[in-house]
């Protein structure tokens, strides 16, 4: 059994993806995979509280857009690029993370 899930990586992989190419709401989807999937099925407490950053890293944009009256239609028209640059690097730092874990 290996020690990060795979639904792990590949949810960090994707989000990032998503939120980059316009697809931000959506994102969600694999955000909570990977929080779900690291808390419940990895070792490795770096694994887990990466993923539990990359959920509070998507989670707060996501609470401002959907509290604002005023806010753009999408998700992806009202994050902040600092909020978008945070979840790429949250993702990459997971990823390495993941990637040292396995090569033990």
């Amino acid at each position: 059994m290996p020690r990060t899930p795979l639904a792990v990586t590949v949810s960090a992989w994707v989000a990032p993806l998503l939120v980059l190419t316009g697809f931000a709401f959506v994102a969600f989807v694999p955000v909570l995979t990977a929080l779900v999937a690291a808390l419940a099925r990895a070792r490795d407490t770096r694994v887990k509280a990466l993923a539990v950053s990359l959920a509070v890293a998507y989670a707060v944009p996501f609470i401002l857009w959907q509290a604002r009256s005023d806010g753009a239609p999408s998700l992806s028209k009202d994050i902040h690029p600092g909020f978008v640059g945070l979840i790429v690097a949250i993702s990459a730092a997971l990823l390495l993370t993941i990637h040292g874990v396995r090569r033990r």
